[in-house]
């Protein structure tokens, strides 16, 4: 007996009670700003949505048009949505599976299409590194996200994806190897890249708004209920440091605040030792040079941190600032890097090291890879996420994706190791 073609298993589907496909496998919103381009040609150059159309989204046809033109190979739709018009959003959520937004500042912009996605049951992924945002999507989302199977996942940029990686990979290999969860885990990064105007635009509205302060919360994303007792190893690094196991000077890292936000939260989600602790810095190297080094880039991020906080400085910085939509170069995007190196221990003293890094501007070609890959892993391996496919809510990188995207950030090109002991 010959297979039902598409159009019998749809109409089985749909006299099984499924609801029938959507227009679009996935939708990326935003495609015309600096990264959104990037991400556009990325799909278009690499994904393969099992046949399924895909398309771009945004409220100015004719850059949408320039964007589609210069995509080669999967060659997008274009649909029009407005960030601030709520039924355009639900309209744009409902016409898809997984939908992509490269659009900030995200506490402007990113509110109604959230909650356009959680009430149209669309999974989302962003590039968002606004995590004060990120906790009042969680207060007004994961509940009902949960109980429906929508995976919201923001910070799947450079923000924070290798540092949820290292953790879980970190936490992984000590329960595989020795039967022992994670107790400490540090990681120290090695950065080459610039910043694009629409990071830089979601980093001022952070300071301008006042949510910066709420960066002082180490358990800022945590559930409730599962904060641990705030001691010295949760402390954000503000100082030089030289770290036996890393053999390196380590400076505090200016995404610290960030990241370990988001490392915390989901070591809360997948049931790590309470006493776990994460912490990371930036790697100046060894000897003389790397001590100097870490110095000189501890006192730049007081005071930075200090400049950021001062209307009047901060006013000056954004004047000088790229403007949104705009970025580094080319020929500076293809010669950054960045490189993560790990190390974890239990607490019974069992160790663990690896490493997690890639060529191309982390901030933008990183991100890029990041983003679309795990929007990608929703089209195509929801079957294999953590949970399965009815897991979802307001989750992190690792939290929601696991194993599947450390497997398809490696085939994209991602180096990512755990050295033997």
């Amino acid at each position: 007996m010959p297979d039902a073609g598409p159009s019998d298993t749809a109409a089985a589907d749909e006299q099984a009670g499924a609801p029938p496909p959507r227009p679009y496998a996935l939708v990326l919103f935003g495609a015309s700003g600096f990264v959104g381009r990037q991400a556009a040609q990325y799909l278009a150059q690499h994904a393969d949505m099992a046949g399924r159309p895909w398309a771009i989204a945004g409220r100015n046809q004719g850059r949408l048009e320039a964007v589609q033109a210069r995509c080669s190979g999967q060659v997008p739709d274009i649909v029009l949505a407005n960030a601030r018009d709520t039924a355009s959003l639900d309209t744009l959520a409902s016409c898809t599976d997984v939908l992509i937004s490269t659009t900030g500042p995200f506490a402007v912009l990113g509110n109604e299409l959230v909650a356009a996605c959680v009430r149209q049951h669309t999974h989302y992924v962003d590039i968002t590194g606004e995590t004060p945002w990120v906790r009042d999507l969680i207060a007004r989302h994961h509940a009902h996200a949960a109980d429906d199977g929508i995976r919201i996942v923001p910070m799947c940029g450079f923000d924070s994806v290798p540092s949820d990686l290292a953790a879980f990979l970190a936490h992984t290999t000590l329960m595989q190897r020795y039967g022992e969860p994670a107790y400490r885990v540090k990681a120290a990064y090695q950065v080459r890249g610039g910043f694009n105007g629409g990071t830089l635009a979601s980093m001022f509205q952070l300071f301008e708004s006042g949510e910066a302060r709420m960066l002082t919360d180490p358990f800022l994303l945590n559930p409730p209920g599962m904060r641990p007792f705030n001691g010295p190893q949760h402390a954000d690094p503000s100082s030089p440091r030289w770290d036996e196991d890393l053999g390196h000077w380590l400076a505090p890292f200016y995404m610290a605040p960030i990241n370990s936000r988001v490392v915390r939260r989901s070591a809360a989600l997948q049931g790590f030792s309470p006493d776990f602790a994460y912490r990371e810095y930036l790697q100046t190297g060894a000897g003389l040079g790397g001590a100097l080094a870490a110095g000189s880039l501890s006192f730049a991020e007081m005071v930075t941190q200090a400049a950021l906080h001062w209307a009047p400085l901060r006013h000056l910085i954004r004047s000088y600032a790229p403007a949104p939509g705009t970025g580094p170069s080319e020929e500076a995007m293809n010669s950054g890097g960045f490189d993560c190196e790990w190390f974890a221990r239990s607490a019974s003293g069992k160790k663990v090291r690896g490493h997690i890094s890639d060529r191309g501007d982390p901030g933008n070609r990183g991100t890029t890879k990041m983003v679309c890959e795990s929007a990608l892993a929703l089209v195509l391996d929801v079957d294999e996420l953590p949970g399965g496919r009815a897991a979802g809510g307001v989750l992190t990188p690792a939290s929601a994706f696991g194993d599947v995207l450390v497997r398809r950030l490696r085939t994209a090109g991602m180096q990512i190791r755990v050295n033997p002991t």
